[in-house]
């Protein structure tokens, strides 16, 4: 929210998400970027009317930044670096400067600049030069500090506080082993940050951290995860949220005392996920985005008080019946260690006992994220063909505690695809599925684990759908980013130490166990998984006489983005299954 309580908010109604802007509930929204590239995020300015904003070229993720000028339109380039990729820190408290992680000096490491809103490209101070990965977590209030986060991987982060003018760079979190440090905010008057962190949990809680290191858990999640903090430093007011099988549970209250929080009554809000809280200028309300599988994301603002909530975006369903969307079933099934694993299952309008119904296995990447039942326009989509859809959050996910999300590190690699051989077992007790008619479909490391799946069992599939995938773990590592290989490598096991790992699991060396037709899905931009891995399964399983089918978007990365693209993609999809399932 602006500082005039203007709402600026992303919205894809022209293919892309671009800019928008509202100033009351209800009015009629104006489109502020025209852009055929879709804008990354968008934040106002704490003091005037101007907004920055960050776009890539074509998915290439080297991110570059904008500032918008809010009253006449106009948008200046604040970077101007095409080869680098800047990662927003945040406004300054007088927004007269910003601040950023690029690694412009080097491409596999991230370094943090300070830049004044009129500068633009190389006129950025170079404040901390990095080793690692980076991020900026914002200006302390007094706008003297800055906080910084380190990730050594997607379960080890390090927390430091930055003093600009001098470079003097505070370690707050010394630990051994693997502590997340998440969602990091400055606390009222700079005195401590406020974060959800594992270090003393199983799972992610609320904690504060002083700047000389204590950490005092102020809320736990018991047996979920705290996702995420926001606090206004001026009042003390604060939102955060709690996963529970997926949902989540909003709490807002206000500070009293370092780690007291007097609550607020719960926000009214339906679909049972929201997050992205922005504060107004008071904190008397907050803006945050509302979703769920059969409600469409729109921006909603509560009264911090009081809890109640007034819809301000009417983003629309296309024409489509709100009344048709399938909410999912939270189910268990038994995998081979006798683990009980997540899913979400769907099942199409009028699907019976009848034994008919095709399954679509949708399988997250990842692997350290969750499939949560927010909106998904596809999964409707397929529900709406007549296909069933579960989706699995196997051992690896996050939601469920830290232990599970190692549960397939490195040598335990393959007990996540045993887990989906598990769930089609459960699928196959289902009175409504069609055991001869499952398909496997997943991006990123969901694409590797549709490949691999298809290679281990390929008695239980009538197809697969590879989107983003990865086929070739050494391929992968030795072309992926050189900002993300250290982290990947701590996932996956290292080219140096793990080469035979690498090998054994990747199924491009047991691509002639795949029987079932293909779809292979990919970007001609992938900065992640780069375009290679698609072109290397696609001739090899068809070089066994295998029927593969494979779209390549030159205009696209990781995933595909674009609404032409996706209807493109998908419809496609949709007709390749037809035929063959």
């Amino acid at each position: 929210m602006g500082p005039d309580g203007r709402l600026a908010f992303l919205l894809n109604t022209t293919g892309v998400g671009q800019i928008w802007t509202l100033d009351e509930p209800g009015a009629w929204p104006e489109q502020r970027t025209f852009y055929d590239e879709p804008v990354g995020f968008v934040s106002y300015s704490p003091t005037r009317a101007e907004l920055a904003f960050g776009m890539d070229e074509g998915g290439n993720e080297r991110t570059q930044l904008y500032r918008l000028d809010d009253e006449d339109g106009t948008v200046a380039a604040l970077t101007g670096m095409p080869d680098a990729k800047h990662r927003w820190g945040g406004w300054g408290p007088d927004g007269d400067r910003f601040a950023f992680a690029s690694n412009r000096r080097d491409e596999a490491v991230f370094d943090v600049y300070v830049q004044s809103r009129e500068d633009a490209g190389d006129d950025a101070e170079l404040v901390y030069e990095g080793d690692g990965w980076f991020s900026v977590d914002g200006f302390s209030p007094d706008g003297d500090r800055l906080a910084l986060s380190e990730t050594h991987s997607s379960f080890d982060q390090d927390v430091y506080v930055l003093d600009v003018e001098s470079g003097e760079r505070t370690h707050l979190t010394p630990h051994d082993g693997s502590v997340r440090y998440a969602s990091v905010s400055w606390g009222p008057d700079g005195e401590a940050l406020y974060l959800v962190t594992d270090a003393e949990s199983d799972t992610l809680e609320l904690a504060r951290l002083s700047l000389s290191g204590d950490l005092d858990v102020v809320r736990g999640g018991g047996e979920w995860n705290i996702d995420g903090v926001a606090v206004d430093q001026e009042s003390g007011r604060l939102a955060y949220s709690r996963n529970v099988e997926g949902y989540n549970e909003i709490t807002v209250g206000a500070f009293d005392g370092p780690t007291a929080v007097e609550t607020f009554p719960t926000p009214e809000l339906p679909g049972g996920l929201a997050g992205g809280v922005a504060w107004s200028p008071d904190a008397d309300r907050f803006a945050l985005s509302v979703t769920g599988r059969t409600v469409n994301t729109n921006v909603f603002v509560v009264e911090t008080a009081t809890g109640e909530s007034e819809r301000w975006t009417r983003a629309s369903t296309a024409g489509i019946p709100a009344g048709t969307f399938v909410e999912p079933e939270v189910v268990r099934f038994e995998s081979f260690d006798g683990r009980e694993i997540p899913a979400l299952f769907s099942l199409p309008p009028g699907a019976d006992g009848d034994g008919e119904t095709p399954v679509i296995v949708d399988i997250h990447g990842g692997p350290e994220s969750q499939r949560r039942p927010s909106f998904a326009g596809l999964t409707q989509y397929f529900l709406s063909r007549g296909y069933a859809v579960l989706e699995p959050n196997v051992r690896g996910s996050t939601g469920y505690g830290k232990a599970y999300t190692r549960l397939d590190d490195v040598e335990k690699r393959m007990d996540s695809v045993k887990d989906l051989r598990a769930g089609v077992r459960w699928l196959h007790d289902h009175p409504a599925v069609d055991p001869d008619r499952v398909v496997a479909m997943g991006g990123s490391y969901g694409g590797f684990m549709v490949l691999a799946a298809l290679a281990e069992y390929p008695d239980l599939w009538a197809a697969g759908v590879d989107v983003v995938g990865i086929a070739n773990f050494v391929t992968f590592l030795e072309n992926t980013g050189e900002w993300r290989r250290e982290l990947r490598e701590a996932e996956y096991g290292s080219l140096d130490d793990d080469r035979d790992l690498l090998e054994s699991i990747s199924p491009i060396n047991s691509a002639e166990k795949i029987t079932a037709p293909l779809f292979v899905l990919h970007g001609a931009n992938d900065p992640r998984v780069p375009v290679g891995e698609a072109e290397q399964i696609a001739a090899e399983v068809r070089s066994h006489g295998v029927p593969v089918e494979t779209m390549v978007f030159d205009d696209e990365g990781h995933g595909i983005s674009k609404r032409e693209n996706r209807i493109a993609a998908y419809t496609r999809v949709v007709a390749f299954l037809d035929e063959h399932v």
